[in-house]
């Protein structure tokens, strides 16, 4: 699980970078990548968001938060999809601040989806690599 809180880190850094470069109003390969493919900034959202959320929830060893009553209809989701998700929205919304950026409702829905998906995918590989010590029982 370490290894995933490094790459995490790392990846996090690679994503500053993008949205600094954005920010800036700079372009490069994936930029442009982006462009040519249909759909490519939606589906490029979905998956960087993603992706950063995959890392967060394993590297965070597949911690929760709870909201509510502790059972099987309390929410409890993933600390590392939430805090991404936290992330996100500011980052969104920050863009109105930035001459060379637009907020984009579909921007900030693609990057839900990515980390919808993605958690769905952490719960996957939680489900596959737990011990079987956990009681899943609702009281």
């Amino acid at each position: 699980m370490r290894s995933f809180a490094l790459l995490g880190a790392l990846f996090a850094g690679f994503l500053v970078w993008l949205i600094v470069s954005a920010d800036a109003g700079r372009s490069n390969l994936l930029f442009e990548l982006a462009r040519a493919l249909p759909y490519g900034d939606k589906l490029g959202h979905m998956i960087l968001f993603g992706t950063l959320t995959l890392f967060a929830v394993v590297g965070s060893n597949f911690r929760r938060v709870s909201f509510g009553r502790q059972s099987c209809w309390g929410m409890r989701p993933y600390l590392g999809a939430l805090v991404v998700a936290i992330v996100v929205i500011i980052e969104e919304c920050s863009q109105h601040y930035f001459p060379s950026r637009t907020f984009d409702g579909y921007d900030l829905l693609a990057d839900g989806v990515g980390i919808m998906l993605f958690s769905l995918l952490s719960l996957y590989l939680e489900k596959r690599f737990s011990t079987g010590n956990e009681s899943s029982s609702c009281n």
